[in-house]
């Protein structure tokens, strides 16, 4: 299932959300592919989406969720990559 948290995320002069996978990487980067999502936009474990794209992403099937829910998805499923420090 792809999710997507509210446009929270403050960054260059926008409010960003994070669009990610509870199921696989490869679910999540065809998605970002439809989308028109650039390969750019991907950041570890999710894609950066502009708070402008929200409605298109929600509108193709992207399931509205916390951040805290959609962390908790990617850590479950696995799939969570986190920065190294």
């Amino acid at each position: 299932m792809i999710l997507i948290d509210p446009p929270n995320v403050p960054s260059r002069g926008r409010m960003w959300s994070h669009l990610a996978s509870d199921t696989s990487y490869e679910e999540l980067h065809a998605f970002a592919s439809r989308m028109g999502i650039p390969a750019r936009g991907f950041d570890r474990d999710h894609y950066d989406v502009p708070a402008e794209a929200y409605a298109d992403m929600v509108a193709a099937g992207a399931v509205e969720v916390t951040s805290r829910a959609l962390v908790s998805a990617l850590v479950a499923a696995g799939l969570r990559r986190r920065k190294h420090r």
